[in-house]
Parts: structure tokens; sequence; C-alpha cells
């Protein structure tokens, strides 16, 4: 019993010592994800070509639904591609 008694204090612990991460677009007040702008894009899709989800990135609600937007348009107008060269 004793085990699960400390087991919660080391996940508080560690969750206390994790910095929290604040989303990129709202430091640095951006309104709109623009599509064309590729090496920003890039940052957020893995070497696969996946989209990188919001808990990894650290990106707000807002801003992760607009950058998915954006993503798909580039793919769509062949700014990025829908699957990473090794891949294939």
């Amino acid at each position: 019993m004793a085990f699960h008694r400390q087991r919660p204090n080391q996940r508080q612990q560690n969750s206390q010592q994790r910095k929290k991460r604040t989303c990129r677009f709202c430091d640095n007040k951006e309104f709109y994800v623009d599509y064309k702008n590729e090496k920003k894009l890039q940052r957020f899709v893995s070497e696969q070509g996946r989209i990188i989800p919001k808990r990894i990135t650290g990106t707000c609600a807002k801003h992760q639904r607009m950058l998915v937007i954006a993503i798909k348009r580039a793919r769509h107008m062949a700014l990025l591609p829908f699957v990473a060269d090794a891949v294939k």
C-alpha cells in the first residue's frame, strides 16, 4: 500500500519541475497562421509528414486549429509534402 501512496507524490514533483509550454503564436501576437510560410509550418510537421499534436508543440487550441488548416492548404498547394521521401 505504501508504494501507491508515494507514486502520486512523484508525479506531482515531476509535473512541478516541467515548464509550461506557451503558444508561440500568442507570444508573438500573431492573429493569422499563413499557409505560405513553409519554414514556420515545417516545425509543426513530423519527419514522416504528420501534424504534431498541440500537447507536444504547446500551441493553444485556437492556433492549433488555424495551424492544421494552414498545413492542409500548404499541402494542397504543393508547398508541403503529404508524405516524406523516406516513407515512400
